[in-house]
């Protein structure tokens, strides 16, 4: 048992205060509508967001956003609504509503942008607010390994993704989606195309719960049941499908891109399949059964044939209407039988007789019986299948998982709320309020609508089903259907169904006893990664961080030293010996004084000496910046050198007068030798490439460009500070961005001294 116990915090106060902001998605869902019935699709727009990156915010909307869209306003209208009441009780509501409003907003932004870094942006946002979201009771540890493990496996994922869309685009020439569509005939000739969909596929699978990263899924319904409805039924999870069903026009003729899909989607449906039959916990099962259907619309994407384009825009659209008020139905049990593992729920429907009512409209459509969308979105599976010739493995897997679907209807209908009432009851058996029933009962009132009536939707989902496969006629939708072969589907998986709904408990018992899947899946294998990165960290830091700033120092010149080494190995330099009648006194002068103050500081065993020896090889420099024709940094480095020298002997002082000052750390008398090696290989090599860069003949072109581009290009007489304000501007940002995060990072240093004084006086 899984159960979340936060989750048992549901509502007994009024939902006034939330319920408002229901009207956010109510309004986009009407204006959407109304936009729809007014203006034809596709609707593009396109704002040059950053043009030197050559980044658009550009729009398209067609079908298949059109119906996202749809579920995404009119769900979370719903979810609103349910939410009110379901959260009136709990202390973070505010900030739950707050985050599905951006959550919604990101989604958005993700359907409809034509850019690919665009939808990036938005793909991340919603992992980053999905974490937020599912770690809602982060004071629970359950909720923080959750949070954490969602946004580990979809982050790593959009790192993939992003690799996959800058590779693509430079396959295709373009970011735009519609532009790539555009050139499909161009792109197969390719051969980095492999790689890039490689990588695009671990993105969408990361983010649609496809094996082997299926299992985050489940363990998000650590979330509160409003979330879960949302995110884990319309929007989120699907949103993975949804870049596939987008790309699917432009590599649905690759072998790689077919076979790929039918393999992955074949073996996360059967294997989430399996899955649901050990849960006991009935939103874990729901959870389950959401990652076999998400593996059933992966392998319809991968399917040949413009009826597979219908029977992905079907599913999508079918699956929303009976899964979202499971899941409402999940959070009334829990409201009014402050449990959610079906051995503990029996005869429930003498409760809760209207949740029990929506949990039987939903279910008539998830076992895709006649007369409910279900059946509709069957018969287009069944009808892409017969057009595709599949292979008979991945037509039996559909029936099995098929099956399973009905069984689990059944436990979620039938088991919970018709069986005999004979498990004790602790605490006192009601009906979820108002709020918590309007929202399940309204989406399946309207799957009963569209499943008497399909031609009420069939231009949506004709225009879906036409933008992800451009040969596929929007009219013809009606013409498409034929209940002849889907009522010989649907009955073989009743009978499945029902055998497995029968058997449950022992095939519970069964597959519980097996615990390979816990010891070598993705999951164990997950947690192994989990548990063995700390160790290697500490092992890591142990090694690197010991606290000996000689040893540091020699590794840090080390690396520097063999990293020149390599250039200069690699680059098979033809040396030139530098003119040295250019060399004049007072460079040699300045030279000799570096090299006698760094010679010098060697043998200084005295902090506040060697401070100011050291400070000579500073001057040095300076008279060496001086006298070869920059003197602006010459004064920069007097300047510099004189502040540093300054500060730094005072603060030598004070710790001298206070007796804090420790000793001159000193090599290991092991590591000497290693050290004089190192010091020497690094001097030489400086010394070689000083001499190999003097030798060469001035390159002008540098200064020649800054010279002639500070003005018109930068507005700005001052070429050194050109440089350093707006040719070097993102170098100066992040070097003022160190500055202020280490200042940020001191003041608590600062703050504890500061206290520590004020105790002291």
């Amino acid at each position: 048992m899984r159960q979340q116990p936060s989750d048992l915090i549901v509502s007994t106060k009024s939902p006034a205060t939330l319920l408002p902001l229901a009207l956010v998605p109510a309004t986009l869902f009407a204006l959407l509508l109304y936009a729809l019935f007014s203006v034809a699709l596709p609707w593009t727009f396109s704002w040059p967001w950053i043009p030197s990156l050559g980044i658009e915010l550009t729009v398209q909307v067609d079908g298949l956003a059109a119906q996202f869209l749809l579920l995404i306003t009119g769900v979370g209208t719903l979810v609103f609504v349910y939410g009110a009441g379901y959260l009136a009780d709990d202390p973070k509501r505010v900030r739950v509503f707050v985050l599905l409003l951006l959550f919604m907003a990101a989604m958005i932004g993700a359907v409809i942008s034509d850019h690919l870094i665009v939808l990036f942006v938005f793909w991340e946002l919603t992992s980053v607010l999905s974490f937020l979201l599912v770690g809602t009771h982060h004071e629970e540890e359950s909720s923080r390994k959750s949070a954490q493990q969602a946004l580990l496996i979809t982050g790593l994922g959009g790192l993939f993704l992003l690799a996959g869309f800058i590779l693509l685009s430079e396959i295709g020439g373009t970011y735009s989606i519609q532009q790539l569509i555009a050139r499909t005939a161009m792109l197969p000739d390719d051969g980095r195309l492999p790689a890039a969909l490689a990588l695009i596929f671990v993105g969408a699978f990361t983010k649609s719960a496809q094996m082997p990263f299926h299992f985050w899924l489940p363990n998000a319904m650590a979330a509160p049941t409003p979330v879960s409805a949302y995110l884990h039924s319309a929007t989120l999870v699907k949103l993975g499908i949804y870049l596939l069903a987008r790309l699917d026009a432009v590599f649905s003729d690759l072998p790689f891109w077919e076979v790929a899909l039918l393999t992955v989607g074949t073996l996360t449906a059967v294997g989430a399949a399996i899955q649901t039959v050990r849960e006991r916990d009935l939103k874990r099962i729901l959870a389950w059964s959401t990652v076999a259907t998400l593996g059933t619309l992966t392998m319809l994407v991968g399917l040949p044939g413009n009826g597979a384009a219908l029977a992905v825009a079907t599913l999508f659209f079918a699956h929303a209407l009976y899964k979202a008020p499971l899941f409402f139905v999940a959070g009334n049990l829990d409201h009014g039988a402050g449990t959610r593992v079906i051995d503990h729920l029996t005869g429930m429907r003498r409760y809760m007789p209207w949740t029990a009512a929506a949990a039987l409209l939903a279910a008539f459509s998830m076992a895709g019986l006649p007369l409910s969308f279900g059946f509709v979105a069957k018969d287009a599976l069944t009808i892409a299948k017969a057009e595709a010739d599949v292979f008979l493995l991945v037509s039996y897997a559909t029936v099995f998982v098929s099956g399973v679907s009905v069984a689990v209807a059944a436990i979620a209908a039938i088991r919970v709320f018709w069986g005999r009432d004979t498990v004790p009851r602790e605490v006192h058996l009601h009906e979820a309020p108002l709020t918590m029933l309007l929202p399940p009962l309204a989406l399946v009132t309207l799957a009963l609508v569209f499943g008497l009536a399909p031609t009420l939707v069939d231009p949506l989902l004709g225009a879906a089903a036409h933008a992800i496969a451009p040969g596929f006629d929007a009219a013809a939708v009606d013409a498409a259907y034929d209940a002849g072969p889907v009522i010989t589907a649907t009955l073989s998986a009743l009978v499945l169904g029902i055998g497995i709904y029968l058997g449950w408990d022992r095939l519970h018992a069964l597959l519980d006893r097996v615990r390979i899947f816990d010891k070598l899946g993705p999951e164990s294998w997950y947690w192994r990664i989990f548990k063995f990165l700390p160790r290697l960290a500490a092992w890591q830091t142990r090694q690197l961080q010991h606290g000996a700033l000689p040893r540091y120092l020699l590794v840090l010149v080390s690396a520097v030293t063999l990293a020149l080494l390599a250039l200069l190995w690699v680059a098979q330099p033809i040396w030139i010996w530098p003119a040295w009648h250019t060399l004049t006194w007072p460079v040699a002068e300045a030279c000799a004084l570096i090299a006698a103050a760094a010679i010098a500081s060697l043998f200084m065993r005295d902090h506040l000496v060697l401070l100011l020896v050291s400070g000579l090889v500073g001057y040095g420099s300076a008279i060496l910046f001086l006298f070869t024709g920059a003197p602006d940094l010459a004064f920069t480095q007097f300047a510099v050198e004189t502040v540093f020298v300054v500060v730094a002997a005072a603060v030598l002082v004070m710790l001298r007068r206070g007796g804090s000052l420790p000793n001159a750390a000193q090599p290991e008398a092991r590591l000497r030798p290693f050290a004089l090696v190192v010091a020497l290989a690094f001097g030489a090599t400086l010394t070689v490439l000083v001499l190999y860069t003097a030798g060469l003949p001035f390159d002008a072109a540098l200064a020649d460009f800054f010279a002639a581009q500070s003005l018109p290009a930068a507005h700005g007489r001052n070429v050194v500070n050109v440089i350093i304000v707006d040719f070097r501007g993102i170098d100066t940002l992040g070097e003022i961005s160190v500055l202020l995060f280490a200042l940020l990072a001191a003041l608590p240093l600062l703050r504890l001294a500061h206290c520590a004084r004020g105790r002291a006086t």
